[in-house]
């Protein structure tokens, strides 16, 4: 009896966990780009701004860079320099639509089976910056193709994120120097 309960309560674990790691979701008020073109967004990107989060914290000179996966995926490697540390810090990942290919809608992982959503919900139309959310409203991201863009640009991304409910008085601006 106790074997058969303790089988049960493994299954039962395992099955939480897949179905946990299979629930990919964005904050209710974020809608992810239409007419989405992946080759266009693969290549490197410079995070401009973010929120603050402990995969993240301290670093500067921070990118990320998109390409293709022999099994149909994206490859994301993520990388930036913590100066106290005098040194860079690297993840890689992997990234798969949620839905249709043509949105903006991926989940992401770093961590072996466990997925965290990825959306990009406002893309310039020459794939130049792009506004990301990740799975509530502690993960925003303001990516560019550049490490310097417009203050135009910036102070849209900080009214869209207050309009969506981000905190903006909590973003990094990171540094590229």
């Amino acid at each position: 009896m106790d074997l058969l309960f303790k089988c049960r309560t493994w299954v039962t674990l395992l099955v939480a966990v897949l179905v946990l790691s299979g629930c990919v979701r964005l904050p209710t008020q974020v809608t992810p780009v239409e007419n989405f073109e992946l080759e266009r967004y693969l290549g490197t990107w410079y995070e401009i701004a973010r929120l603050d989060h402990s995969f993240e914290r301290g670093l500067s000179r921070v990118t990320a860079e998109y390409s293709m996966r022999d099994d149909g995926g994206v490859r994301v490697l993520n990388r930036g320099y913590n100066a106290a540390e005098g040194e860079w810090s690297e993840a890689e990942g992997k990234a798969y639509f949620v839905g249709e290919p043509d949105v903006g809608f991926l989940r992401v992982s770093f961590f072996g089976p466990f997925y965290g959503a990825y959306g990009i919900f406002e893309l310039d139309e020459n794939y130049e910056y792009a506004f990301v959310s990740g799975p509530t409203n502690n993960y925003l991201w303001l990516l560019a193709r550049s490490p310097d863009v417009e203050e135009a640009v910036i102070e849209r991304f900080v009214n869209r994120a207050d309009e969506l409910g981000f905190d903006v008085d909590e973003l990094i601006m990171v540094a590229h120097d």
